[in-house]
């Protein structure tokens, strides 16, 4: 019995998506895929369908009608994942900035340690970034630095989104309350489980920027991280922050 599944988001990922998957599916031990697709005008969800084919049981797809964001893509993600036996469930990305090998370290961390959450983290040994110009560091860096400061997490790398849950995490979670939708929704999520009380553990990775495809990230996502963590601190204190 699988009881692993990796859910990636995809918005126009044709030149990603086939790769990925067969590279998880190489990996020693058995995962399950569930492609959650933001209806994406270069077939991306076809090229899914068509491996389906290949992978029955194991590969799964969820296809929406816009482009909704990636918060809302997890959610939809967990919410699949938790009508069903999985009890570990990863979040990872399409365009090989996670290498698939890392998934077995992240699970071990979990199905082999007493850690409820493992991060595959940039900098928690320095910074490992491959491929980024320096500004963009500097920012991702001064970002998780910022989050840490404020919200209190002894965590290095509060918007990574290489992530294991398990299960429990995300029963607690009240995931119908997750405000965020862009990147800041990675922060929501650690600072919940942190609430809760969870062991959370940062994993050394490297982190290397994607060579096919468009990133997705933009000002408003930055803005979103910045003043949103700020209201989710605050309201945590006067115990306006529902869990």
């Amino acid at each position: 019995m699988v009881d692993a599944l990796v859910i990636i988001p995809t918005y126009n990922e044709i030149e990603n998506v086939e790769r990925i998957i067969r590279n998880v599916f190489s990996l020693q031990r058995s995962f399950h895929i569930l492609i959650v697709d933001d209806n994406s005008p270069d077939m991306t969800a076809s090229m899914v369908r068509e491996l389906q084919a290949e992978y029955p049981d194991a590969l799964y797809l969820i296809e929406r009608k816009g482009k909704l964001g990636l918060g809302t893509a997890y959610i939809t993600g967990f919410k699949w994942a938790l009508k069903r036996s999985y009890e570990y469930i990863f979040e990872m990305d399409a365009d090989f900035s996670h290498n698939p090998n890392d998934l077995m370290r992240l699970y071990n961390t979990c199905a082999k340690g007493s850690s409820h959450v493992a991060i595959g983290s940039r900098y928690a040994t320095g910074v490992n970034v491959v491929n980024w110009p320096m500004s963009r560091v500097l920012l991702s860096w001064l970002a998780s630095k910022y989050v840490r400061f404020i919200t209190g997490m002894d965590i290095h790398d509060t918007t990574a989104g290489f992530i294991c849950y398990k299960r429990e995490v995300l029963e607690k979670i009240n995931l119908d309350k997750i405000r965020f939708v862009g990147y800041a929704f990675q922060i929501e999520m650690k600072f919940k489980a942190y609430l809760l009380k969870f062991k959370i553990k940062e994993i050394p990775v490297i982190f290397t920027d994607r060579t096919k495809g468009t990133s997705k990230m933009s000002k408003g996502i930055i803005s979103e991280a910045v003043f949103g963590v700020l209201k989710m601190k605050i309201n945590s204190l006067f115990k306006r922050y529902e869990i």
